[in-house]
């Protein structure tokens, strides 16, 4: 290998980290590259898994229960990395109450667009509720945003974290990885996640 010690086996989140790289374009070299920079940026001599924090698991766990008063339930919240890079948090303000529709958020799904970083990945849990032709229904969505402008380093780490979080996401039946800002602003991508041509309206309009 160019820039790692050739005669030590990668961890297995090095591993992942080469993997994300590669599948968003980056070059054998860039990849490796990446691996280095991300073992200086934990000041360890192999880079640790990222860790979920216990937060984190007990808001799912609300969300998928339904769990709690009405108005104090979260229709969506963002997930970050720490700063220092080794465990998956709550995003301090970045949420959705249900108690927020129809007053200070009146479309839930643009106000949760508009929440996510035009320059850097995050995880996110995304309760939405749609309509089929048959019945009117309500869905967990785990969403990997990975905009093509956040830094490589972040979009590698995130990439290569994803199992882990995903791991704690139990009995979860819908994920979106998106890149793009056009494809998550569009809502009929959402749909077609959730149920696909069945799907007829999204947070009460037409797809």
């Amino acid at each position: 290998m160019d820039t790692l010690d050739a005669k030590r086996e990668l961890s297995e989140f090095e591993q992942g980290v080469i993997v994300g790289a590669r599948i968003s374009g980056a070059s054998r070299a860039e990849a490796q590259k990446l691996v280095e920079q991300v073992v200086r940026a934990t000041n360890m001599p192999k880079a640790p898994k990222v860790t979920v924090s216990e937060d984190v698991v007990t808001v799912f766990n609300e969300m998928k229960a339904q769990a709690g008063e009405e108005e104090k339930r979260k229709k969506a919240v963002l997930f970050c990395l720490s700063d220092d890079k080794k465990s998956i948090v709550l995003e301090e303000g970045r949420e959705i109450l249900q108690g927020d529709l129809g007053n200070s958020v009146q479309d839930p799904y643009l106000h949760f667009v508009k929440m996510l970083p035009p320059d850097d990945c995050r995880y996110a849990l995304y309760d939405a509720s749609y309509e089929t032709r048959r019945k009117k229904r309500e869905d967990l969505v785990f969403i990997f945003w990975d905009p093509e402008s956040a830094p490589q380093e972040s979009r590698m780490i995130y990439a290569s974290s994803k199992s882990v979080i995903k791991k704690k996401f139990a009995g979860i039946k819908h994920e979106w990885h998106v890149k793009d800002s056009e494809d998550i602003k569009d809502r009929r991508n959402l749909a077609e996640k959730l149920g696909g041509r069945s799907v007829v309206s999204l947070e009460g309009s037409p797809v």
